[in-house]
């Protein structure tokens, strides 16, 4: 697997930490910047949904996937766009995905922010790291400008 293709397939505690973040989300309830993510299905064109974080960085909202190359990445790269969702408030936005050279200081930055819950998916690189050591990660890490 190269760092283009790289995925890490969440376990249960992710899977039960993700439902509950959901739920309050959904109740409009965020949980460190949380929102429900909807993405059309790339094959189905149904509305898929999962919780992410949104990262504000200097006034720029942006989506990182710390689980590689996942099915909600697959479908905004197809469809370009989606919503945010916290209780009923919904946002629609296009989405942007971001070269490998402008992600060091975002992967920096979500790290220093999330780093508590998502750490476990960056193999030792953290928010310390150097520009050189987030760049060598980045292929692995799909970013896109929210807007």
């Amino acid at each position: 697997m190269t760092t283009a293709t790289r995925y890490q397939q969440p376990g249960k505690p992710t899977l039960v930490f993700n439902a509950v973040v959901t739920k309050l989300t959904q109740l409009g309830l965020s949980v460190w910047g949380s929102r429900e993510l909807s993405v059309r299905g790339r094959k189905s064109g149904e509305w898929r949904s999962v919780p992410v974080n949104v990262l504000t960085f200097e006034g720029e909202r942006y989506l990182v996937a710390p689980r590689g190359l996942t099915q909600w990445v697959r479908n905004i790269r197809v469809s370009g766009e989606g919503r945010l969702r916290v209780g009923r408030r919904l946002e629609e936005f296009r989405a942007i995905e971001l070269s490998d050279e402008e992600k060091p200081e975002l992967l920096r930055a979500y790290l220093k922010r999330w780093k508590f819950e998502v750490g476990v998916f960056f193999d030792g690189v953290g928010p310390d790291s150097t520009d050189a050591e987030l760049l060598a990660i980045a292929p692995g890490y799909p970013v896109f400008r929210v807007g």
